[in-house]
Formats: structure tokens, sequence, C-alpha cells
């Protein structure tokens, strides 16, 4: 019976959405609703919803906030812009593809989804106007690329949240992660349009000159500054499992603390950008009105997921997939999957499921694999309910079908390749 509870507010969830309400209201009613079905007693919904919120951001906020401030540091100061160009250069107009991945992967990596998207649709024009080559043919590397950061690498949003959910190492996420992401990427970003557009592609012409390129800061900065993060968390993470003088490992420690990565980040973008203070205080504050909603989403989905824990749905939901036999990731990522498909938003599925498959974490199942099976998860097959999708069909004026047929194929190869991906790291660790 609670299982049939708990579908119907999943229903509930998805109407409430189709009809345009706010997915932040959808998941606070959803949540009052479902604990008050599940017979748990009003003053213990409240504060179940109120743990679930506090539980949920109070690990991750500053976090996002600072992610989001290093994002459009990097974006108004011309980084990601200069970096674009250098690897164009680098690569050639043969390897136009692999410049443009590379390029998504390192700016997707400090800029949340939507900013790297916007970010890099005008660079996408420009080169596509330079060189006559397809337009989906450069956007598809673009995409992916940012796709598989956005579902795999920390700091954005949905890593972070599973992260503090199933109380992961962030670290040992971005090092899987990244395992997980070139490869990916690639098959899906070079590989794919290749495939499906490999009699639709012009002749290469001559050099690439980009406008106001020397008003941009130098390529050396620019990739410290995008890069630092990463390098950062990754360094600490290293030094704290790896490295055999325990003095040194209280340093490594607090290197690997996200937290902390990213405002030496900001503070270092700052100096060796040379923002004047107060430019860089109000790209600070615009970056983080940015993802206010984010957040909010973040904290109404920790509610729910704290919802189905405390009423027990997810004992119930462990004690069913031992007598199906499946793997617990490849159950987080089915579970994670048909939410996506169903409401559209990636980091609501991904927080939906959390609270259903939390129970199934521990026994045998690392933490960081189940987020980034459910991070593959939440990228499943985007339609006509994900912003992202109408994003792609707007900017490069697609019918239905076609982005079905590039963006939907896309992120699904995305999403099953990290499943695959997950599973075959699960054999070595």
């Amino acid at each position: 019976m609670s299982l049939i509870i708990v579908l119907f507010g999943l229903i509930l969830l998805l109407v409430l959405i189709i009809k345009k309400l706010s997915p932040m209201l959808a998941l606070i009613i959803v949540s009052i609703v479902t604990g008050l079905l599940l017979g748990m007693p009003a003053a213990k919904v409240m504060a179940t919803v109120a743990s679930g919120i506090g539980g949920t951001l109070g690990s991750m906020v500053m976090v996002l906030a600072l992610g989001a401030m290093m994002g459009k540091l990097i974006e108004d100061s011309g980084a990601a812009k200069k970096i674009v160009f250098i690897l164009i250069r680098f690569f050639g107009y043969k390897n136009i593809q692999w410049a443009i991945l590379l390029t998504g992967l390192m700016v997707g990596i400090p800029l949340f989804y939507n900013a790297g998207f916007v970010v890099l649709v005008p660079l996408i024009f420009a080169i596509a106007a330079a060189t006559r080559l397809p337009l989906l043919y450069l956007a598809l590397p673009m995409a992916a690329s940012l796709s598989v950061t956005h579902g795999f690498l920390p700091p954005h949003p949905g890593p972070i949240a599973l992260a503090s959910i199933f109380k992961a190492d962030v670290g040992l996420i971005l090092i899987y992660g990244m395992i997980l992401t070139i490869p990916i990427a690639i098959i899906g970003g070079i590989i794919f349009p290749r495939i499906i557009l490999k009699n639709n592609i012009a002749k290469i012409p001559a050099d690439f000159n980009p406008e106001g390129e020397e008003l941009l800061p130098s390529g050396i900065k620019s990739f410290i500054t995008a890069l630092l993060p990463v390098f950062l968390i990754v360094t600490g993470t290293i030094g704290t499992n790896f490295l055999v003088l325990e003095s040194l490992k209280p340093l490594f420690v607090f290197l690997s603390d996200p937290t902390i990565a990213l405002l030496i980040s900001v503070l270092v973008t700052i100096t060796v950008q040379k923002i004047p203070i107060l430019k860089a205080m109000d790209s600070c504050t615009e970056g983080v009105k940015s993802i206010a909603m984010i957040i909010l989403i973040i904290a109404a989905g920790g509610a729910f997921k704290q919802i189905l824990i405390d009423s027990g749905v997810g004992e119930t939901v462990k004690m069913l997939s031992a007598s199906l036999l499946l793997s617990p990731l490849f159950l987080g990522w089915l579970i994670t999957a048909l939410l996506r498909v169903t409401l559209g938003s990636a980091t609501v599925a991904g927080l939906t499921a959390s609270g259903i498959v939390l129970p199934l974490v521990g026994e045998g199942v690392s933490p960081e694999l189940m987020v980034l099976s459910v991070g593959a998860g939440s990228l499943m097959f985007s339609h006509v309910n994900d912003t992202g999708f109408w994003m792609f069909k707007e900017y490069f004026n697609l019918s239905l079908k076609q982005t079905f047929g590039t963006w939907t194929i896309m992120e699904s190869i995305v999403s099953v390749l990290g499943l695959v991906g997950v599973l075959i790291i699960n054999q070595f660790i």
C-alpha cells in the first residue's frame, strides 16, 4: 500500500509540473500530501519536511553559491571565450569537434548547464559561419560535454546534492566521474553526430580570426581560473587517500573540501583576472541570483526524500529489490530514469529517486557510484517536459522530430553509457 501511495505522489508531482506549477512548490505539496497519506501525524510531517530541507542544504548551500559565483566570474571575465579560441587554433578546423568538446568540458565544470549553454551558443554560430559546417555537427559536442559534466561532476547541483544525501566523498565522485566523462562525451559528442551527419559536412575553409580576442584575458589565466576548483579537489583527494606522510594529510583534507576549493578559486580568479572588487561582487551576486530557484528546488527535493525515509518506504523498496535480485546500482539508475522521463527535470528526478534508493547504499554498494548511477539515470531520454530539450530545439531552429533524433538520442546515449561505466568501475573497487 505504501508503494501505491508513493506512486500516487509521483503522479501528483507530474500533474502539478505539467500544470506549470514551480517544481519547488510542487515538491513541497507532494511531500506533505504523501506524508499524510502514509499515516504520519501532521506535526511529524512538517518536522520531517523541515529536517529534509535543512539536512539537504546544510552541507551544500555554500558549494552551490560559490560554484555559481565562480562560473559568473569566468563568464564575465571572458575566460570561457578565450579557452574556445585557443583550442580551435590548437586543434585546427579538421578537428573542430574535439576543440568544442574540450571547451564544453572545461567551461562545463565551473558553469551550470544553462549558463554554459548560453555562453557557448554564440561561439557555435560563429564557428559554423566561418567553417560552413552544419550547426548540429558543432552543437552536439557542446551539448554532450555540458551534459556529462552536469550529470557526473561536482560542483554541479545534482552531484553535490546526491553526495550530501548518500554521504559520499565528493573528491572520489569527481575522480570516478572524470573516468566516465571523457569516453562518454567522445561517443555522444563526436562519434554520434558524425554518424547521423556523415553526408552533410562541408569543406573546411581558411583561417579563423575571432573578433575582439585582444580584449580577452590571457590563455594561461583563463585555463588556471577555469580548472582550479577541479585541480584542488582532485589533489586534495589523492593526497588524503594515497599520501604516506601523515603530517600533510590535514592539508589535503582541507583542500579536498569543495567549499574550500571553490572559495580559494573565487579569490584567485578575482586576483588573477584583476577584476575590480565592485565589479567582481556584482558578478558574484548575479551568479547566486541565477541559481536561487535551483537551490529551492533542491531543498524541496530534500523534503520529499526525508518523507520517504521517515515513513519507511525506503525499507519497503529495499526488501522488494532484494527479492528482484537486481544490482542496487542498476535499480538506482532505473528508478531515476523513469522519474526523469516522467518529470522532466534531471535535478528533481535525482533527488526524488535518492529517497527511494538510499537504503540500498552501504551493503557493498559504493555511495560514490550510487551518486553517479543516479546522475546517469537523471539524463535519460530528455523530451518535451525538459527545459534543456526546448533550449536545444529553439536555439538551433529544429523541428520536434529533429530534436528527438539528435538531442534526445544523445542524452539517452550518455545515460546508458553512464550506467555501463558505473557497473564496470564497480568491478574494480
